[in-house]
This record gives C-alpha cells, structure tokens and sequence, in this order.
C-alpha cells in the first residue's frame, strides 16, 4: 500500500498526479512546411493536447543547436533553435498552454553541450591548463607521445569516450571526453563556472513560466576522481557501478537547484531522468532533491504480469521514506515504441543490435502489439502517482523498422558500426490527417522541398491518423481520452493508496479508493466481480468475461 500526504487532489503539488505528454518537437507539428516541426506547430494543436486530457506538457530541447544529436546537442541554453522559432513564439506557447491549465515542462541537458558550445569554441583556441578548457574534461593521453585515450571509457552510442583535439600549433595534443556523440563534450562540474551558468539558465526559463524541468542524463555530471579505468565494457544502463554514472557529488548539485525551484511560485520541479539501479533511485527524490522521476524500472518490464507486478511492488519499495511520488512511463524519445515490445516481449533498455530493438520481425503482429499496448495504458494510469506519455502513443503507433539506411539520422547507427537502427524508429513524426499523398498533416502547408517529412512517414501511417481515430470511439485515441477524463474525475485516482486484489498469477488486479478496481488478463479469459460497474475496458467485452490481454476499470 501506498500513502499520499494529502487527502485531497487539489490539496498536492500538481505534479503529485499529473499526467504529462512529452513532445518530441521535431516530429509533432510542422507550421512552416520546412519538414521539421515547430515551436508554432506545437501552439497549432494545444486545443488538442487540451481534449486529450493532460496535465502538462514536456518538450524536449529546442535551444539552438547544430542537430548531431536533434537538440541533445546544445550550442546556447537561453535562446530557442532558429528551425523551431523564436523566444517570442515560446514565450506565448508557455503562456497559452497555462491559458488551457496545462503545466510547462522544458529539456535541460546539464552533461554536455554541443562542440559548437562558444565555451567549448573558447577551449579548443586555448592552451592545455586554461580556465577555457576547465569548463570542459581535457586530460593528457597515454603512452609514449599522449596517443592512447586517458582511460578505457566507452561512449554510450559506441566507440572511445575520448576524442583528441589538434592545438593551435598544428599538433596533435589533448584530448577531451564525450560519454555520447564525439560532438557532445561533457561538463566538468567540479568548475564553479559551470554551476553558476546552469543556475542562470534554471532562472532564465523559470522567469518565463516554465513549471519543471527534464533533467537529462541526470546521473552522469560528476565522474570519479581520477577518472580510473571500467572493469568492462560500459553501457547506458548498467547496474554495476561505473565511474561515471550515479556519484555521489551529483546531489548536491540538486540540492542547490532544488533551492531555486522553491525560491518560484507554483511547486516548480524537477524531474531527473536517471538510468541507475531502483535501489539508487530514492536518492535523487529526498525531500531536498528532485520532485519525480522517471521509472526505467517499470519502463523495462516485459508484457509478463510477474514482471509487471515485481517492479510496480518494488517501486513503492524503493519510494519508501522519501515522500515522493511514483511515476510510470511505459515509452519516450529512446526505446522502441510498447507495441512492438509488448508484442515481442521485450524490455525497454539494453539494446546495442537491431534484433534486440525490434526482435524477430517476422514475428510481429501488430493486432496483437496492440491489444497489449491498450491494456498497458490502463494498467499505467491507474496506478497511484504521475503518468507519461510519449507523443503518438495515444494513437497507437508502432515502431517504424524500414526507415531507408540513407535516411537514419540517429549518431547511434554510425557509432555502432551500422549494427544498432538507432531510435528514429520512434521518432517519425506523428500523422495528423489521412491523405493520399503521405504528408499525413504532419506539415499545415505543402512541404515546398521534399515533399516529405525530415524522417519518412511510412505509407500506411494514415491508418493512424487523429482525424481518422476521431471518427470511433472504439480507436486507441478515445481510449485515452476515456480513461483521462475518468482519471481527472475519480478522486481515488492519480497519487495515493491502493491495494492488491487476490488473483491467479495470470491477473493482475487492485483497488483504489472510492470503489475503483483496475483488473488486467495476462491469460486465459475470466470472470470480474459480479455487480461490477464497467467504466472502461481495453477491448470490447461481453458481460463480465475479461479476454486476454485486456484491462478493464471497474466500480465495485
């Protein structure tokens, strides 16, 4: 069991219960027919974001950047991206989705910037030893003439997490290091200067409205002194520790931020994106900390109510004393959309191939994937705490696994040796409107170039379509705006206690106060109670017969 702090809805911190939708502005909605979406785009479908049912909205970075990683890449931290529009477009974006109630959520990318960094710029120009280059991780190499990286570090997307630089006298000299794409060069935290600009760009964007923040790589800015050699090869989601990952100094750096969100009206957050081991987790939401965070845990459960039920336990486990909330997401910008690892029984993380993205593809049945998907849904926002959402997930979409190599723009395919598809996969931008010549509405104007979107729209997308998912209720995007409207008006709903109810292993099943019971059929079909008031199933049922893999939410 699960205990809220208040007993009343209105009474919590809005991010106690809220449900937030994460837009991936590139993909969302194009307003000039340029193939990318925009900042204007985004603004175009708040009345949709409205009738959907959300609380907030997360928006992934639009400062301006030179795209090797599609904005994890940050050249300037206070400005917004030409191709996405102007601080004067934002600032009414902000302004108009607190107009319709909905909280504003912005990416921040505290790791590392882009080389185009005017500080990174500044580094490159100076000599080794300087305040430009302490902004930065600048170490002497190994071996006879520095040649050899300084340790054995691997970078997330594959290959060395060291790039050695040319100096200003033509020889090769340093190098730096870049736990991601060589063009993104971490931080050094332990400079003051860095701290102190971050805090500017906190206050920057918190002046202008913004109610939280996505803290990226939220476990990676301080490294081990030393920096000393990993016993093995390094990935994103290892549990063992690494001397880069989950040290201890990255708390502080919280604590101190958590101070300026406080110093705000309005229970301004943060929410830490925080690949570590559950047990870890707690650590980034005590009470001086970080409000949320998101739960890879659960993220990375397979279609299995074993699993399922393991981790949703051992989040409340972990939660314990810490006075925050859980969260659930079941997809975002990185992993393989639920349909198909659902479908195929896959996690969420770990991948480095193709096959471990997608699993066998001739295997995949999308009918399936989705019934699946759709009971997840009301499994996820039935639980006590915050919800995520990833854009196109309320419709539906699939991972889309035949982008033309040509086309792929992810760093993962090149830095994996063209093993890894990466994640464009889930990042192919949303359809809006059925039609024939495949733009899908992605684009309000004709796309004047290429016709076609800056990540190819298969042709079938428009099956997907909100205005054809509008036209029944039957369709995945009602069956969001259903259980969302059912979420806001249920007080049992959002944070607070619940309790298992005894079933078969192939079931999983628990009650919420006020009468409200959430029943999910991993197997062979069965009864719910009798007397049982429907107020939302998954899938069509007849009388009190639950197939398998359907979730219905019911009135005891």
């Amino acid at each position: 069991m699960t205990l809220a702090p208040h007993s009343q809805r209105s009474q919590r911190p809005w991010w106690r219960d809220a449900v937030t939708y994460q837009i991936y502005i590139r993909s969302f909605a194009d307003s000039n027919g340029d193939g990318k979406g925009d900042v204007e785009g985004i603004r175009s479908r708040l009345p949709y974001l409205k009738a959907l049912g959300v609380n907030a909205i997360w928006i992934t970075p639009w400062y301006p950047s030179p795209q090797k990683d599609h904005g994890y890449d940050v050249s300037n931290y206070m400005d917004i991206e030409p191709d996405y529009g102007t601080i004067t477009e934002a600032q009414k974006l902000i302004d108009e989705a607190h107009s319709l109630g909905i909280k504003f959520i912005v990416d921040i990318v505290p790791n590392h910037s882009s080389d185009q960094h005017v500080w990174f710029q500044e580094a490159l120009k100076s000599a080794p030893g300087s305040a430009e280059r302490s902004r930065y991780i600048f170490r002497d190499g190994k071996g006879k003439n520095g040649e050899l990286p300084p340790n054995n570090w691997e970078a997330v997307f594959g290959g060395p997490a060291w790039h050695r630089v040319t100096e200003a006298d033509g020889k090769l000299g340093q190098w730096y290091l870049h736990l991601f794409a060589v063009e993104q060069p971490d931080f050094n935290w332990e400079n003051p200067e860095v701290r102190e600009h971050f805090e500017k760009v906190l206050r920057f964007w918190l002046d202008r409205g913004v109610d939280g923040f996505r803290i990226d790589v939220a476990h990676g800015m301080i490294k081990e002194e030393g920096l000393p050699d990993v016993k093995s090869k390094s990935k994103m989601l290892d549990k063992d520790a690494r001397p880069y990952w989950n040290q201890p100094g990255v708390h502080e750096i919280y604590r101190s931020w958590r101070k300026i969100f406080d110093s705000y009206p309005g229970d301004r957050m943060g929410v830490a994106e925080a690949w570590v081991p559950a047990t870890s987790l707690p650590l980034y939401l005590r009470p001086d900390e970080l409000a949320n965070s998101f739960n890879f845990q659960f993220l990375d459960s397979k279609w299995d109510s074993k699993i399922l039920k393991k981790n949703i336990k051992d989040t409340f486990k972990n939660l314990e004393g810490t006075g925050a909330p859980a969260s659930w997401v079941y997809e975002n910008h990185d992993v393989t959309r639920k349909v198909n690892r659902f479908d195929r029984g896959l996690g969420g993380g770990g991948v480095s191939n193709a096959k471990q993205r997608y699993g066998n593809l001739k295997k995949f049945s999308l009918k399936r994937g989705t019934r699946r998907a759709r009971a997840g849904a009301l499994l996820m926002l039935a639980l006590p705490g915050g919800a995520y959402i990833y854009q196109g997930e309320e419709l539906g979409l699939p991972e889309v696994t035949n982008i033309p190599k040509d086309r792929i723009e992810d760093p993962y395919w090149k830095m994996s040796g063209f093993k890894d598809p990466g994640r464009d996969g889930c990042r192919v931008p949303i359809p809006w409107t059925k039609s024939a010549d495949g733009a899908h509405g992605f684009s309000t104007r004709i796309l004047m170039s290429t016709k076609e979107a800056w990540l190819p729209q298969p042709k079938d997308w428009g099956n997907f379509a909100v205005d054809k998912q509008e036209q029944s209720e039957d369709s995945t995007l009602w069956l969001y705006r259903k259980a969302l409207k059912i979420r806001q008006s249920e007080e049992g709903l959002g944070d607070g206690p619940m309790d298992w109810i005894k079933t078969s292993k192939k079931v999983l099943a628990f009650s919420r106060p006020g009468g409200f019971q959430c029943w999910v059929n991993f197997g062979p079909t069965i009864k719910i109670p009798n007397g049982a008031q429907v107020l939302l199933s998954s899938l069509p049922i007849e009388g009190r017969k639950l197939p398998k893999d359907c979730a219905v939410w019911i009135k005891a």
